[in-house]
């Protein structure tokens, strides 16, 4: 089967992957008013992959993972920080850092750099902000910006990743805005992208509709309503 993207609202993703596995991107899920009322409880969770500290990508990963028992997968400081809310300590297979990939479940999981800051809802520093490369069992490979705003090292992102899919932050105010979107896209050589963390509040201006006005011909900028399903 082929892998599917589920969009949560705001920057929480669902991934089904083509092996059966159900993993969550940056769950924030309960107090996210574009979650719909369906997602706040997942069904199951095989693994839980976390972008940066803020509690709006940090979500609900503890409870997730407590109630599953599932991996999950943070740069270094924030996955220690999460071992102290009890989440099951992983013998640090799961800590790790920019560059460095580790295979969970069938997959494999990259963290690369991004530019934002990091740090946890009670205030703890959670190291720095990242993105995500996750390779699904079939080798499609999705690249998950996290909160960041658009730098040249996203050429080397392209070069060596090749991502099929990238999921960019377009809302502006704390992330980059579609202008600055449209330039990550041609550094990445993205042709297929789904933009977040825009419209959730008020400050977060940035749309789908401006980002595609931006973008040359070829480029397909998705743009699905919370909870909706795309085919990867």
């Amino acid at each position: 089967m082929a892998g599917e993207l589920t969009w949560l609202g705001h920057s929480a993703f669902r991934i089904a992957s083509p092996g059966g596995k159900r993993v969550y991107v940056d769950p924030f899920l309960n107090g996210n008013p574009r979650c719909p009322q369906s997602e706040l409880e997942p069904e199951r969770c095989d693994l839980l992959v976390l972008t940066h500290g803020h509690g709006d990508h940090v979500g609900d990963a503890v409870a997730i993972a407590e109630r599953f028992g599932c991996p999950v997968v943070a740069q270094v400081e924030l996955r220690g920080w999460l071992t102290g809310q009890g989440v099951a300590d992983d013998g640090q297979a799961h800590s790790i850092n920019k560059g460095g990939t580790v295979a969970v479940e069938g997959l494999k999981i990259t963290l690369t750099d991004a530019n934002h800051s990091s740090s946890t809802p009670d205030g703890t520093y959670a190291g720095e902000s990242c993105g995500v490369v996750l390779e699904l069992e079939d080798g499609y490979r999705i690249y998950f910006a996290g909160d960041t705003n658009v730098f040249g090292d996203m050429s080397l992102i392209g070069r060596l990743y090749a991502p099929d899919l990238a999921v960019l932050p377009i809302g502006d105010h704390y992330t980059m805005g579609p202008r600055e979107a449209a330039l990550a896209i041609e550094l990445l050589g993205a042709t297929r992208v789904v933009p977040c963390h825009y419209g959730t509040f008020g400050l977060l201006t940035g749309t789908p509709d401006e980002l595609r006005s931006l973008v040359p011909t070829g480029v397909e900028v998705l743009g699905p309503e919370p909870g909706e399903t795309l085919s990867l």
